[in-house]
C-alpha cells in the first residue's frame, strides 16, 4: 500500500510542474520479469518519467512498460560498453504536439514502440543512456 501511495504522490508532483512533457495521465503497464523485481522495474520507469517531465516539451507520455526479459538481454552490450553491470529496456508510446517537441520529432504525431535503454551497476540507480526505435 505504501508503494502505491508513493507512486501516486510522485505522479501528482510531476503533473504540477510547469515545463517539460506531460506525464499526468501516463499508463504504466506491469510486466513480470524473471530478472528484475517490480521495484527495480518501477525505479527504471520513474527515471524515464522524471526525464520526460523535465525535457520532453510538447510531448505527452501515454504509456510505458518493461519491454521484457528477452528484449533486455539483447541489449547487454549497452551495459558492457558503458562499464555497467545491468541493462533494462522500456517501451513507450507518446504524442507530439504541433511544435514537434524539440524540433527533431514529427509534429502532430504519435510514437509507438519507442524504446528507452537504461543501465546501472548492481543495486545502483538506473541511468538513461539512449532511446529511439
Amino acid at each position: 500500500m505504501r508503494k502505491i501511495i508513493k507512486l501516486i504522490m510522485f505522479f501528482v508532483l510531476l503533473s504540477l510542474s510547469a515545463c517539460g512533457g506531460s506525464v499526468k495521465n501516463v499508463n504504466i503497464i506491469e510486466v513480470q520479469s524473471d530478472y528484475y523485481s517490480s521495484n527495480e522495474i518501477n525505479s527504471a520507469i520513474e527515471t524515464i518519467v522524471k526525464e520526460f517531465d523535465k525535457k520532453w516539451d510538447g510531448c505527452t507520455l501515454n504509456e510505458i512498460y518493461y519491454a521484457g526479459d528477452d528484449v533486455s538481454i539483447g541489449y547487454q552490450e549497452w551495459a558492457d560498453r558503458n562499464g555497467a553491470d545491468e541493462v533494462i529496456v522500456l517501451m513507450s508510446s507518446f504524442e507530439v504536439d504541433s511544435s514537434g517537441g524539440d524540433g527533431t520529432l514529427n509534429p502532430n504525431s504519435t510514437y509507438d514502440g519507442w524504446i528507452w535503454i537504461l543501465i546501472r551497476n548492481t543495486d545502483g540507480p538506473w541511468r538513461h543512456v539512449d532511446h529511439g526505435y
